[in-house]
């Protein structure tokens, strides 16, 4: 039960980043491998000065706007998918130049924006019940599986030391929600979004 819903939650928060998640993911490793402590330092500039919170993610009050964007966007990102899935570890400045160039025709000042929206709907994705669409921080609700992993006697101490390894680099590692009022927004627009990530 425990395996089942940390990798359902994982499956769940990955695609809901999508593509945009992937591109920006590649390009962010191709941008900070020559050289580590510049791209901490990029990261930083990003956010205007402030480290982001767990895992770069920097985290906005979403607009309607903003998400209305993001899902029109999702058709031009997936024409250039195979291409960036070609790039691999090599840095692309005629990519980079692509993804800038889609960013900006959705109404994005440049790619970063379109990815942190991105991140942003994500995190709010994740954290819907598939049924009956009531949000529950990732956290929260990874939190409550450690919980429950600790107090299952049925799991053998190998498997259980291992469950919860992954669940508390994976607690580490997700952003606790900061602006509730992106729920309703995301909620709003599910059905969009889902379609579009498909």
């Amino acid at each position: 039960m425990a395996v089942s819903l940390t990798r359902t939650a994982a499956r769940i928060f990955i695609g809901a980043l999508g593509l945009c998640a992937m591109i920006s993911i590649a390009w962010a490793e191709d941008a900070a491998a020559p050289q580590a402590a510049p791209a901490k330092q990029g990261a930083a500039d990003a956010t205007g000065g402030n480290p982001p919170p767990s895992d770069d993610v920097k985290q906005i009050k979403l607009t309607d706007e903003q998400v209305t964007h993001f899902i029109a966007a999702q058709a031009d990102l997936a024409s250039i998918a195979s291409k960036i899935q070609s790039a691999g570890d090599k840095p692309d400045p005629t990519l980079q130049t692509e993804l800038e160039a889609i960013a900006t025709k959705h109404g994005f000042t440049n790619f970063a924006e379109l990815d942190d929206v991105a991140a942003n709907i994500s995190i709010v994705m994740a954290g819907l019940d598939a049924t009956t669409g009531n949000f529950v921080d990732p956290v929260d609700a990874l939190k409550k599986e450690r919980e429950e992993v600790q107090k299952d006697s049925s799991i053998p101490e190998a498997d259980k030391k291992q469950l919860l390894d992954e669940l508390n680099e994976a607690i580490s590692t997700t952003p606790k929600l900061q602006y509730k009022e992106n729920v309703d927004l995301v909620k709003a627009h599910r059905a969009e979004i889902e379609k579009a990530l498909q």
